[in-house]
């Protein structure tokens, strides 16, 4: 069989199983949605509409004033970045418009924020040209787990005189959005550091290499991994950085080093037209949602727990459903606040570069579920923790970073072992393979079948892992397992596994026919490049 008719036959199938899914989610919908909780009216056809997930519920509700607030906080910027303002003076502007901003969301509880921002800066300035990475991270740590305990801290802890600020509190919990603060405390801090230090980047070999940066524009590498002189590190620039309104409350997460490196120049690396376009893309997905939401009710079915009670292959098709709405809400969220940035000059990483259906492997799904928090992680904690030479180890600590930074719930921190549990086969596995070069036609067949089959398995630890972390907790385990390996649950257990396994064999084939044709259109510019070249000499 041609590779050609595989990739086909593996299409028509794959088209087949999500319209099935289609199919049976309207069916669920239709004969349990008088069961389920957080449905309300909607607007399509006179259907009911799933806002049960609090996060997605304030977003949607919200998004008028949010609008709004970031139309004024653009128009105002527009017009200083006109007068000529650089990187001080519009660091001045944005915090003082994102001060306001901030008072609206958080009310008498800015108070904290300013002080911790503050005694952060000063431990940094006057320990960071030292050895003080421990310092850094153990200040941050404390107060990323006392916020939590202690509920972001009522005044009245501090005595009856300040307890009538409690009444002012503003519309949005602080300690939760204070979690992305934390990071780029931590950023500003290792920049700080890393600035006094000599930089191993190569500039002149990235320029080289990068399309972007060889083109004249600069890319958010570039930005990232450059030095600035000490001026860009001023407290004023500091808390612009802290606070910036288009990334305060979800990101992404920007590094120090590239916010402040386009406080004086504006990105370049997407025109307006891209950025209009950007933005039309984004209602396009915000319809999808809606129409997600209106017909299928896959995360009411989980919020209810009427799922449990469905047989294996309803219990498959609400827990996948449910894993691409918490894909979808996040993508909806974090491109919101990127295209604000955007429009503002501020170049972020994209959260979401990858659809959760097209990961069949661990390491591309965290390189493309939530990338600026990757990027951070790799930047701050992953490289400094010795890289790939102590890759076994660093994952640990790493994933337990996170689930901690997420919250402070048991079923998070499973949520994390069980996804380093499944790393370690995987790398393994990668570190034997890139050690073993398949020349011959079988051995590259066997490889090919044996990458989607592992690619099955791992699609399948990542909906586990992914459903204990964010929806049934450790606890359900036990529920899940009893579902599947009963005699009624093997049939679906064996068509899931099959359905991964041809996901991960269209993915694959794809990306292989992709490279061929990228090889084909790079072997057909330097056949152009070699006749100029000749044409030139010859003349």
């Amino acid at each position: 069989m041609t590779s050609s008719v595989e990739l086909t036959l593996l299409i028509v199938y794959a088209l087949s199983f999500y319209l099935f899914i289609i199919h049976r989610s309207l069916q669920i919908a239709r004969d349990h949605y008088a069961k389920l909780y957080g449905l309300r009216s909607g607007w399509i056809f006179h259907r009911f509409n799933d806002v049960s997930d609090a996060q997605w519920r304030n977003f949607r509700g919200n998004l008028m004033i949010l609008t709004l607030v970031f139309g004024i906080f653009t128009l105002v910027a527009t017009s200083c970045r006109k007068y000529g303002l650089k990187a001080k003076g519009m660091s001045v502007v944005w915090l003082m418009v994102s001060l306001v901003y901030l008072t609206y969301l958080h009310g008498a509880c800015v108070l904290y924020i300013l002080s911790i921002a503050s005694a952060n800066f000063l431990l940094v300035k006057i320990c960071g040209r030292t050895k003080f990475v421990f310092l850094l991270w153990i200040f941050n740590l404390t107060f990323l787990i006392c916020n939590r305990v202690y509920e972001g801290y009522p005044f009245s802890l501090f005595g009856q005189n300040w307890a009538y600020l409690d009444n002012y509190r503003g519309t949005f919990r602080w300690h939760i959005c204070f979690n992305f603060v934390i990071l780029r405390m931590i950023s500003f801090g290792y920049d700080y550091h890393w600035a006094n230090y000599s930089n191993r980047f190569d500039k002149e070999k990235h320029i080289q290499r990068c399309s972007n940066c060889s083109s004249g524009r600069t890319c958010y590498q570039l930005l990232q991994e450059r030095s600035l002189e000490n001026g860009k590190f001023s407290f004023t620039i500091y808390l612009c950085y802290l606070i910036y309104a288009p990334l305060y409350i979800a990101g992404p997460i920007v590094s120090f080093n590239a916010f402040a490196s386009q406080l004086d120049t504006p990105q370049k690396t997407h025109s307006l037209k891209k950025v209009v376009w950007y933005g039309l893309r984004w209602v396009f997905s915000l319809m999808l949602m809606e129409s997600m939401t209106h017909f299928f009710y896959y995360n009411a079915f989980a919020i209810s727990g009427t799922w449990k009670y469905l047989s294996p292959l309803d219990i498959f098709i609400i827990g996948y459903g449910v894993l691409n709405f918490m894909w979808l809400k996040f993508f909806l969220l974090w491109r919101y606040f990127r295209f604000w940035s955007l429009i503002n000059g501020i170049e972020a990483p994209e959260n979401m570069p990858r659809c959760i259906n097209n990961c069949y492997n661990l390491e591309s799904f965290w390189r493309n579920w939530h990338a600026s928090f990757n990027k951070w992680l790799v930047r701050y904690m992953y490289i400094p923790l010795g890289g790939t030479q102590m890759k076994l180890l660093n994952v640990w600590v790493i994933f337990t970073f996170v689930a901690v930074w997420h919250d402070l719930e048991w079923k998070l921190l499973s949520w994390a072992w069980l996804t380093c549990i499944f790393f370690i086969p995987e790398m393994i596995v990668k570190s034997t393979t890139n050690t073993l070069k398949v020349e011959s036609s079988v051995g590259k067949f066997l490889y090919r079948e044996l990458s989607a089959v592992a690619g099955a398995v791992t699609i399948t630890c990542l909906m586990v892992a992914n459903l204990v972390g964010f929806v049934i907790g450790s606890s359900g385990i036990n529920w899940l397992l009893s579902k599947f390996l009963q005699k009624e649950g093997l049939p679906t257990l064996g068509g899931m596994f099959i359905t991964f396994y041809v996901g991960t064999k269209c993915s694959f084939e794809s990306s292989v026919r992709i490279n061929h044709d990228l090889n084909l259109i790079m072997q057909l510019m330097f056949h152009i490049s070699d006749a100029k070249k000749k044409h030139i000499h010859s003349r």
